[in-house]
């Protein structure tokens, strides 16, 4: 099976990654379930990446269905170390407009129910989230942005809301109060799962609306959300191919060693069936 260091979850209307060669379809099941979809890899400017289309093609699954704890299983076990997550959202703020792409530094999860943990059914462990988006990656990311013609916001706290549904204006007004950037559907639990499996992870969040808050621009409708998609798309596409080659080899953040003195239980108490489970993330630490 074709490995790749590289991982790519395309969000919505990013469902395939041209420039891509040397294709291979994998299709697998994980202890998780089954991925959204196939995940293609190849060779992008000569790197190894996995593209994992988030919704699956076609966008048959709702961000709740969204099988998580199965994408990042899947990239985890194709040796995938490094994550650029691609995301529409809407602009909480004036001065980030529709087209704008938006590298976050901080979350606030507003999902409810979303499996967010690999480690449960016995096995307890507690990750550092505290900035919850690698700053290598996000560094990176802003230096690509920067070389294309769109605007670029470094930094912004990302609201991530359940969905599928748009948000009424008095949730719209209470996320601005707390001075959030963006908002969304997407980016937990994959964070949090990410950081779990020591998977560098950072998101390319592209603003498609004002969301609903602004009382100069019209309400958010699908079709204004796709009309921008479709440009983002393009921009999305132009910043992976700009950075892939700069992701470097060797990991020198906090990402790589997220599990290190975070695993609470004793592995003399975990089941056999636990430890098969998890074997690929906990590594040693289930002996």
């Amino acid at each position: 099976m074709a490995k790749a260091r590289i991982g790519v979850i395309g969000g919505s209307g990013l469902y395939e990654m041209p420039g891509l060669t040397d294709l291979e379809a994998v299709t697998m099941t994980t202890p998780f379930g089954s991925p959204s979809d196939s995940i293609l890899i190849g060779k992008l400017e000569g790197v190894s990446v996995a593209f994992l289309p988030r919704h699956g093609k076609g966008h048959r699954l709702n961000p709740t269905e969204v099988p998580a704890k199965a994408n990042i299983y899947a990239l985890k076990s194709l040796g995938v170390e490094q994550i650029v997550s691609v995301s529409a959202v809407g602009s909480l703020q004036e001065p980030i407009k529709p087209l704008d792409m938006v590298i976050p530094d901080q979350l606030i999860d507003r999902t409810r129910g979303r499996p967010s943990t690999f480690f449960e059914n016995g096995v307890v462990v507690h990750v550092s989230f505290a900035e919850p988006f690698c700053p290598v990656m996000r560094s990176l990311l802003v230096e690509g942005v920067k070389e294309t013609d769109s605007t670029v916001h470094d930094g912004g706290t990302y609201v991530v809301m359940e969905g599928p549904q748009f948000s009424t204006i008095a949730e719209s007004k209470l996320y601005r109060s707390w001075g959030a950037s963006i908002i969304g559907m997407t980016a937990l639990p994959e964070a949090k799962l990410a950081r779990e499996a020591e998977i560098c992870y950072a998101t390319l969040a592209c603003a498609t609306d004002y969301d609903v808050w602004h009382d100069d621009h019209d309400a958010v409708t699908v079709d204004m959300v796709i009309a921008n998609l479709l440009q983002n798309v393009a921009t999305a596409q132009d910043v992976l191919r700009r950075i892939i080659t700069r992701l470097p080899e060797h990991r020198y953040c906090g990402c790589a060693t997220a599990l290190s003195n975070s695993v609470i239980t004793s592995p003399e108490v975990m089941t056999a069936s636990a430890k098969n489970r998890l074997k690929l993330l906990l590594g040693d630490r289930v002996n």
